[in-house]
């Protein structure tokens, strides 16, 4: 599967959250949704200068985030597909698609995800549906 294909497939599966995803097809989906973001935001930058907001937290460390309007609509766009996507690859690990939510724990919730991303499905069927390389 190449990126382009991740992509369309992603979006034709837009809210699906049953069925499996394989690790290629998700990590593909990654790469694309990073190289349309990169290539926006350089887009972002020529037609409105970027945007950035700065906020300061209470002990004064300052936070910096940059990004213009056309990243901000894609990332909007891609909420559902990453999510749907990200359960289907957890459901192709026989796992449920609500460990995502490990996600919101820094840095350990990051690694487990990342752990589970690269690991190869579950060979054959599983409680989520038939093998998607098989």
């Amino acid at each position: 599967m190449q990126p382009v294909n991740a992509l369309k497939a992603a979006f034709q599966n837009y809210v699906n959250f049953k069925d499996r995803t394989s690790r290629g097809g998700f990590w593909w989906y990654v790469l694309a949704y990073l190289i349309v973001a990169i290539i926006l935001s350089f887009v972002d930058s020529a037609l409105f200068g970027g945007g950035s907001a700065e906020v300061v937290a209470g002990d004064g460390v300052a936070v910096s985030y940059s990004s213009g309007p056309l990243v901000s609509l894609w990332m909007l766009v891609n909420i559902i597909p990453s999510i749907a996507i990200s359960a289907r690859r957890m459901h192709d690990t026989n796992r449920t698609g609500w460990l995502q939510l490990l996600g919101l724990i820094p840095l350990l919730g990051w690694i487990f995800l990342i752990y589970v991303y690269v690991q190869k499905g579950t060979a054959g069927e599983n409680r989520f549906g038939a093998d998607p390389l098989g």
